[in-house]
């Protein structure tokens, strides 16, 4: 990660309005990351990570900084609650399981980064399994004879298995010269209606919850017994088209090349040195010192089983064991009732960065809806022009919009640029139902035909409660 924090403040921009103070936070924060790596090795391992606490309302931008700076960096990415941990049936190690999740998800991009390096001998290994499926289906050998009847001796496996083996004919042999014509073929796609029939992973995943020292944990009974002999690679029969068949087994090939041991080992590095935690609700564990008893001391038990997390310790995995030292935590929440300073200490001293973000009014609200890349009115455009409908936003438009979502906020709960998502959803819920019979026509959104659409909703109170 080559980023400057400049640089990573533009990147941002693209799909965040404002927040200029969280942006520049944690595009320091990313780049120390950078800087840490360029450190002597005995002095490295000394460098801490300068965890944030983001403070706002909902629906200001803090999870999407934190997510968009995890693309970002290419590191694996989690989102927890923290206040999940204060639910019944809370387990006093189970906050160890967001940094479980963390390596799964490391394991995912380890796993993709591998197959992508050996992509190339795995379409060619895909594409000869492919010509010889094709040609055992188009020049179908003779079917065997029946197995002679005959003892199978004293060994017990061999009377249990041996009708199996015996019946097992050798692989169909072509010659190069139909195999030749079948790969011309499937190059130029003569075959890709053709079906096949291929043997996929069977999925059938049962799961089994035990609760242990180390909490509640979730164990795949499929994988254990595929790790005993006998029940390893199970697989069932498919029947598919040849451009369905060729991903999976591509797949399949990637996944055969690919050295496990070694993405097992790159899964675990890339958590301990680049993972990133997303610790939502923060101020919903904060106890506020003028209670006693009760929830509090959950809360209270929360933060002390969090802060050995944060502090840096060892969780172990079904992959092995993880160091958190230098995984980067980002808290957040609206603090509305709480305060940063309700935290117990230990906690506290864990966040030294502590960003507060703005509230979004009606100016934010029209620079969202036309500025980021994502932005809601470039999602239903491109939505719309599925059905061949040509949908286009007037700037009056996005203003009144905006508008009409900064008054929703104002007259009851603000939810930020969430509420966004539901004056849009109002504005066009006709087209959205009236599109597939509307093709070839274009759709102007002008500030006259907002105004008729919202305006008797927000007129009626509670009509607008319940709808916007």
């Amino acid at each position: 990660m080559t980023f400057t924090p400049r640089e990573i403040v533009s990147e941002l921009d693209r799909y965040i309005i404002g927040q200029a103070k969280a942006k520049r936070a944690v595009s320091i924060a990313l780049r120390n990351r950078w800087r840490r790596q360029q450190v002597e090795s005995d002095l490295r391992d000394e460098i801490s990570p300068k965890n944030i606490i983001l403070m706002g309302p909902t629906g200001c931008g803090k999870t999407e900084i934190a997510r968009r700076l995890a693309k970002l960096a290419k590191a694996p990415f989690v989102k927890v609650e923290a206040s999940k941990f204060t639910e019944v049936g809370y387990v006093g190690r189970d906050v160890e399981g967001m940094i479980r999740d963390l390596v799964e998800v490391a394991m995912d991009m380890a796993q993709t980064v591998a197959k992508e390096d050996v992509q190339v001998r795995a379409e060619e290994n895909a594409e000869e399994r492919l010509v010889f499926l094709l040609a055992n289906k188009l020049h179908p050998a003779a079917p065997p004879p029946p197995p002679p009847k005959q003892p199978f001796g004293n060994n017990p496996a061999q009377q249990l298995f041996g009708p199996f083996l015996t019946a097992q004919a050798a692989p169909q042999k072509h010659s190069e010269e139909r195999l030749a014509e079948i790969r011309r073929g499937l190059r130029s796609g003569d075959y890709e209606e053709e079906e096949i029939e291929i043997d996929v992973r069977d999925n059938g995943n049962p799961f089994m919850t035990i609760f242990g020292s180390q909490g509640q944990e979730e164990l795949n009974l499929k994988d254990m017994l595929n790790q005993m002999p006998g029940f390893a690679g199970k697989t069932k029969k498919r029947r598919v088209k040849v451009k369905d068949a060729r991903p999976v087994i591509h797949d399949q090939e990637a996944g055969r090349l690919v050295d496990h041991d070694k993405v097992q080992q790159a899964a675990l590095e890339l958590a301990e040195q680049r993972g990133i935690v997303f610790l939502d609700e923060i101020d919903k564990v904060a106890a506020r010192q003028s209670k006693a008893g009760g929830a509090d001391v959950s809360r209270e038990g929360v933060q002390r089983d969090l802060l050995p997390i944060v502090e840096g310790s060892t969780v172990s995995t079904k992959y092995g064991p993880v160091k958190t030292d230098h995984i980067l935590f980002v808290a957040a929440g609206a603090f509305h009732v709480a305060s940063v300073s309700d935290l117990i200490p230990e906690l506290q001293g864990r966040f030294p960065i502590r960003v507060e973000l703005e509230s979004l009014g009606a100016e934010d609200f029209a620079r969202i809806l036309k500025e980021p890349k994502n932005a809601l009115t470039k999602q239903y455009v491109a939505l719309m022009a599925t059905e061949q409908v040509t949908l286009t936003f007037e700037d009056s438009a996005l203003e009144a919009i905006a508008q009409y979502a900064a008054d929703a906020n104002s007259r009851s709960e603000n939810i930020g640029a969430r509420r966004l998502h539901t004056v849009l959803e109002a504005l066009l819920e006709e087209l959205s139902f009236t599109a597939s019979e509307r093709r070839g026509e274009d759709v102007k959104i002008d500030a006259a035909f907002v105004r008729e659409t919202l305006e008797p909703i927000l007129g009626d109170s509670s009509l607008a409660r319940f709808i916007l």
